[in-house]
């Protein structure tokens, strides 16, 4: 059989050869350092203040340089329209040589990297393979030079939702796993839009878990999570879209509880101070009409009583609350250090913070303005990007000494293009990615020392098999394929406790499923998950037990070429919640991110697939019906529009004089034609779609 992304991970090196690192203590594998708050372990004897840079490279880039065994690994971006591409550079780290590029070819039309931060790669401590999430939603494992170990589409595989202006964060390793997040519309239970987590095994790429942790964001939200152990369990604290804070195990996505912090998406990462958890926003409060807010809340003390079985996530009080402060940061993170919080706010100004009470000791205006620019705390020295000059998009590096009584600026270096993403720092040496350069700054004089505490996995003795755990979780099968499972125990933690080779299987419908029904494929005495050549298109679980431990997995049966769907045999059931006596019915399972997008309805005295308009934010995703290795096909459909093709926005938009209501007078940069694509496949490079724009925005 024929191996398919969306079921396996692209392997594309012919072996994985694996070298465990002699980690060094003053590589920077991730954007936020061995702390995961900003601050790095080196210590010098004298600090060095440089008037001009080691060297510089030219290059266009939003995150933050990593490094790791004597390279750099920065997360950049080249070309224009058609022709712009993401990517991952390599640098020399004591030349700045350029070693390779990693070009992954943007097929996203609505991207703006003149104003986002795009993400970070982490590098693994134990095996030096390098992580990297694009904007389109491709993760990919490389090794040192470049080469492509195993890379998943999760646009195309769970309906990873795309937002504009390359907003990604970072991948997060926790023992043979590695985590990231993004807001997706799957199918099924997954199907409505949450900003959800996902694992997967590092060596393999196989999918380990989903979890959904939050509810329906209002925006989207690229912060990076961070990792504590916590009752001998690995917790992942994240910020979400939803406007929380959430927990989770790592080891098994169980969502431990959440937070409502504001009314929108929190896109600052979050950090641990003494059993308390902070992180900003710019969004509205939840108790205030102001928007803004640095808040600190206190870590529950042991397990939680879940919430109903709609929403069984458990949700801490008000009362968890231990401060806040009116600071408004868009994507800023805040830095712990020295027994103070640092933030940068919007407005540019470097406020510092007692943890404890939340009390304000000093601020510094900084610069006009700052979106995302964290600072980063080094050998007694805060090093703070900030905007200079909005006109020419230039910035300035400010380096601060910080006191309880006030923060001493001790330079400013003038840079070149503005930087979104914090600095990292390796070796005595500081570096800047800005969106025109990558700058090298020598900042120590004598040997450079401490030992940076990179989070790993303890090792620890597993319990009795609690649970089943089936790699890969969710698969995707065509008529006449099959599928072999590597199922193993783990322990109530989440630490893996040993394969298992005496599970059954049978069908499984969740009780809170809207849809019930049933995947098209059986399990045969081989244990591989099989359809018959004549199988149905369909979806649906199957529940692995052994002993008193089980184990789900999702599967869907996809047809091959040619595909064809009429929606006569769907009937209506549903009560419509945006047009009152209107009855649909959900479209087919199968497809991903086709739910509250698409509705079946009867028109004219016909079953017809209707695209709705609520909830607005998530109507631009991609509908993927077929699977991504398809390709030299067309689409054809009978379809009916509203609009008026031949006229322009203003003319067919009814915009009142007086605004009486907050909504959208305008159609924002859609096209006037009002036509929707649902896409029957994926798998794409390039591609762009062209239709008519209004003459002015609205």
């Amino acid at each position: 059989m024929n191996f398919r992304a969306s079921r396996f991970p692209r392997l594309v090196a012919s072996m994985l050869a694996l070298a465990p690192l002699a980690a060094q203590a003053e590589d920077w594998y991730s954007w936020r350092g061995p702390t995961q708050d900003g601050r790095s372990a080196e210590k010098y004897p004298e600090n060095v203040f440089p008037d001009a840079p080691d060297w510089t490279f030219d290059i266009s880039g939003r995150g933050a340089p990593v490094i790791a065994n004597g390279r750099i690994f920065l997360y950049s971006y080249k070309g224009q329209g058609a022709e712009q591409a993401e990517g991952l550079t390599c640098f020399d780290e004591k030349t700045g040589k350029l070693l390779w590029e990693k070009r992954l070819p943007d097929f996203l039309s609505d991207n703006a990297y003149s104003r986002y931060a795009i993400g970070s790669p982490t590098v693994d401590v134990e095996t030096g393979l390098i992580y990297l999430m694009s904007t389109a939603g491709e993760l990919v494992a490389m090794d040192r030079d470049g080469q492509t170990l195993w890379q998943r589409s999760l646009m195309e595989e769970v309906g990873r939702l795309s937002f504009p202006n390359g907003r990604t964060g970072a991948p997060v390793i926790v023992g043979d796993l590695v985590i990231v997040r993004g807001i997706t519309a799957n199918w099924g239970g997954d199907g409505p839009a949450r900003d959800r987590f996902y694992a997967y095994q590092k060596k393999s790429g196989d999918l380990v878990w989903a979890s959904t942790p939050g509810v329906q964001p209002q925006d989207s939200s690229f912060s990076t999570g961070i990792i504590e152990m916590r009752g001998g369990v690995p917790v992942l604290y994240a910020t979400t879209g939803c406007g929380h804070f959430v927990a989770m195990n790592a080891l098994t996505g169980k969502p431990l509880w959440r937070f409502l912090t504001a009314k929108g998406g929190v896109n600052a990462s979050c950090i641990l101070v003494n059993g308390k958890l902070i992180s900003a926003h710019d969004k509205e409060n939840i108790d205030t009409t102001m928007t803004g807010g640095l808040e600190c809340i206190r870590l529950p003390e042991g397990a939680l009583p879940p919430g109903p079985p709609e929403d069984p996530v458990p949700v801490l009080p008000k009362t968890a609350e231990a401060w806040r402060l009116p600071y408004s940061a868009e994507t800023s993170s805040p830095v712990y250090a020295d027994g103070m919080v640092f933030q940068v706010a919007t407005t540019g100004v470097l406020y510092a913070a007692d943890p404890e009470t939340g009390a304000q000791l000093w601020e510094e205006k900084l610069g006009p303005g700052n979106l995302h620019a964290s600072p980063l705390y080094v050998n007694g020295l805060l090093y703070v990007p900030i905007l200079n000059d909005v006109a020419s998009e230039d910035g300035l590096l400010f380096v601060i000494k910080p006191t309880k009584e006030k923060g001493e600026v001790i330079k400013r270096i003038k840079l070149s293009g503005f930087a979104l993403g914090p600095p990292s720092v390796a070796n005595g040496k500081l570096y800047v990615c800005t969106a025109k350069k990558l700058y090298a700054f020598t900042i120590a004089k004598g040997a450079v020392t401490g030992k940076g505490d990179w989070f790993t996995l303890p090792k620890t003795q597993p319990g009795p098999v609690a649970a089943l755990q089936a790699l890969p979780q969710e698969v995707i099968l065509h008529p006449g394929e099959s599928q072999a499972f590597k199922i193993r125990g783990i322990d109530a933690k989440g630490y893996p406790a040993g394969e298992v080779t005496d599970a059954k299987w049978e069908s499984y419908i969740p009780p809170t499923a809207k849809v019930k029904a049933t995947l098209d494929a059986t399990f045969g005495t081989d244990g591989k998950l099989a359809a018959l050549p004549t199988a149905k298109q369909s979806a649906g679980a199957f529940k692995a037990t052994s002993g008193n431990a089980t184990g789900v997995i999702r599967g869907r049966v996809i047809s091959a070429l040619p595909i064809s769907q009429d929606f006569e045999s769907i009937i209506p059931t549903e009560d419509s919640l945006t047009d009152p006596g209107v009855k649909f019915a959900y479209p087919p399972l199968p497809w991903i991110g086709g739910r509250f997008k698409w509705e079946v309805r009867e028109l004219d005295g016909n079953k017809v697939l209707f695209k709705t308009l609520s909830p607005v934010f998530f109507q631009r995703a991609t509908t993927f019906i077929g699977s991504d290795e398809m390709k030299n096909y067309t689409v054809q459909a009978d379809m009916m529009t509203e609009g008026k093709p031949d006229q322009t926005v203003k003319d067919q938009i009814k915009q009142p004089e007086i605004m009486t209501e907050p909504k959208h007078y305008g159609m924002h940069r859609h096209f006037t034609e009002a036509v929707s694509v649902a896409v029957f496949g994926g798998g794409f490079q390039k591609g762009l779609v062209y239709g008519k724009t209004a003459e002015e925005r609205p």
